[in-house]
């Protein structure tokens, strides 16, 4: 029977010879399409790495921007009025209190001086002259060969020559000062900027300052929290806006950088405003730093940090395992069964590498790290665990 019905369907495509064509051409067509069907489901299911998330005890930070201020910063001028006789050190350099920075032409007030002992030797006389004449006086009057009001005008020329020789000594001590402000010593150990002036230039306490100097070490940093932040502080040490800055419990501060590296060394809470700023909305702490290598300029801004008092135990995983879509963030997990799963998550701070889940992710759960885009979620893969495990 079944070759009677091949002679029989055989002339109906012999009648039609491009229906015979087309039917040949779909035959072929379902023959391909099976056998690729075939090759997919034989195919291996693409390889990924893979990596577990773990926990870690962190000591999650909070970060402000700073400014770097000296605890001493004084433009140097000049107090008397004079020509400029010498510069006696280099712009730039570091220098200790008291040291000699400039000398203004002492001339003028040595010769001032000078004078104001001359006019003190007078009126050291003149008080003497007083003295005799007085006690002359007096025995005259005594004898009542003179009258009272002589004897009283004597008295009272006495105490004008007491006062002429306390006015003497005044200025004396006032030229004395003002030939000692023609040297310019350092007030504090510093360093000093660009010097303005030169040999030669009249200088004055009119004029514009002659150097600036500041102090490197110890070295301020200011920085501001708002409400929120500075009130979960002094929960978290228990202690008031007065008594922050001398407690021991007081937060540890830590600087990064203006290039972004950390500052090995760490500095203590030294002061704290007594208000909210209302513009801000903020309240001003200042910190302080022992500046030993100087890597912390006056003016500079950098990032601060303050650390939490106790570590938290916190889930974390590669950062190479993180995308993100418009719904956030999220990795691809791959379960017990070896498929993908899509799983949207909430982060936390970046740790070097890896970066802390808050939210979506157990210990233990592994997460797809190299070979992403080779996947989608409701595949099954072969997955192997990537050569570099973090928190081992």
């Amino acid at each position: 029977m079944s070759f009677e019905n091949t002679l029989s369907i055989t002339p109906v495509f012999g009648s039609f010879p491009s229906v015979g064509r087309y039917a040949a051409v779909l035959i072929s067509l379902g023959l391909a399409t099976s056998t690729w069907a075939q090759d997919q489901s034989e195919a291996p299911p693409p390889k990924v790495s893979i990596a577990a998330a773990y926990t870690q005890e962190i000591t999650e930070e909070a970060v402000f921007i700073g400014r770097a201020e000296a605890t001493n910063n004084v433009d140097i001028i000049a107090r008397v009025s004079g020509f400029l006789e010498s510069r006696d050190v280099v712009e730039g350099s570091l220098v200790n209190e008291g040291d000699l920075l400039f000398t203004i032409e002492p001339d003028l007030y040595e010769a001032t001086l000078e004078a104001r002992k001359a006019d003190l030797d007078r009126a050291q006389a003149n008080l003497e002259l007083a003295k005799v004449d007085l006690a002359r006086k007096e025995e005259l009057y005594k004898r009542d060969a003179t009258p009272e009001s002589e004897r009283d005008i004597a008295r009272a020329n006495e105490l004008v020559a007491e006062a002429e020789v306390k006015a003497a000594k005044a200025a004396i001590q006032q030229a004395q000062l003002d030939l000692d402000y023609t040297k310019i010593h350092a007030p504090f150990t510093g360093r000093l900027g660009r010097i303005s002036t030169s040999i030669g230039d009249v200088v004055g306490p009119n004029t514009e300052p002659l150097v600036n100097l500041v102090s490197e070490t110890p070295i301020y940093v200011n920085f501001s929290l708002n409400e929120k932040q500075f009130t979960s502080v002094l929960q978290a040490v228990g202690e008031s806006a007065a008594t922050l800055a001398d407690s021991n419990k007081s937060p540890i501060v830590k600087l990064n950088l203006p290039n972004d590296t950390e500052l090995a060394e760490t500095g203590k809470i030294v002061f704290v405003d007594n208000r909210i700023d209302p513009l801000t909305g903020a309240i001003t702490l200042r910190s302080e730093f022992a500046n030993e290598e100087r890597l912390i300029v006056d003016g500079a801004f950098m990032n601060v940090r303050i650390e939490a008092l106790e570590p938290t135990l916190e889930v974390l995983i590669p950062q190479a395992a993180l995308q993100r879509d418009q719904r956030g963030e999220f990795v691809l997990v791959v379960n017990d069964k070896q498929m993908v799963e899509q799983r949207y998550i909430s982060t936390g701070d970046n740790v070097e590498s890896a970066v802390i889940v808050k939210e979506g992710l157990r210990e233990g759960e592994s997460v797809i790290v190299e070979g992403l885009q080779r996947v989608r979620p409701g595949v099954a893969v072969d997955a192997v665990v990537a050569s570099e495990q973090p928190g081992e």
